[in-house]
């Protein structure tokens, strides 16, 4: 199966879910036209509240559609946009994925992967046991964050269901994804 978009979503408030759109916008620098993250600096709050002026290198939340198979499976109400992303995927392990890696997505569109989205409590507030459900154990015993990726957009365009996605590694040495 190639890698391609299932489905978009966005809210221009802060809400932990966000509803789908057949299309979104992505704006170059910015993020998703008419979203709350939209912008050069940060806007998720508690990171807003700490440090305002700090780069946004969450313009972008991606998260692959089998994660939300495994979650239903194991009795979670989640669907695509639930979980506060903007771009579900199927076919692409994002969270393998090494930071700095690009994804081709439709016909113009570029996001950098930066980092991996660190689970929050209102993950729970939705739906208790859900945050523990995205969090798990990597084999050395780190912290494995299971709730997608987060990026920026290197180049704008517009995405939606059905868009196939391109991947494009970066230059070895890669390294791997941390929480931003």
């Amino acid at each position: 199966m190639n890698p391609m978009v299932t489905a978009v979503a966005l809210s221009a408030v802060h809400a932990f879910s966000k509803p789908v759109v057949p299309r979104i916008v992505l704006l170059k620098g910015l993020g998703v036209e008419g979203d709350a993250h939209l912008g050069v600096t940060v806007k998720h709050r508690s990171r807003v509240k700490a440090d305002p002026t700090q780069p946004n290198l969450r313009q972008v939340h991606l998260i692959q559609a089998e994660l939300h198979d495994e979650l239903q499976l194991a009795g979670f109400n989640v669907a695509e946009g639930t979980m506060g992303e903007n771009i579900t995927t199927r076919g692409i392990d994002l969270l393998a994925l090494p930071r700095g890696t690009r994804l081709r997505i439709g016909a113009d569109a570029v996001i950098e992967v930066t980092g991996l989205r660190n689970p929050c409590l209102q993950l729970d507030n939705y739906q208790k046991g859900l945050t523990a459900a995205v969090l798990g154990r990597n084999p050395d015993g780190s912290l494995l964050r299971r709730a997608g990726v987060m990026g920026i957009v290197l180049e704008g365009g517009a995405v939606g269901a059905g868009d196939l996605i391109r991947t494009e590694l970066p230059p070895l040495p890669h390294s791997p994804l941390e929480r931003v």
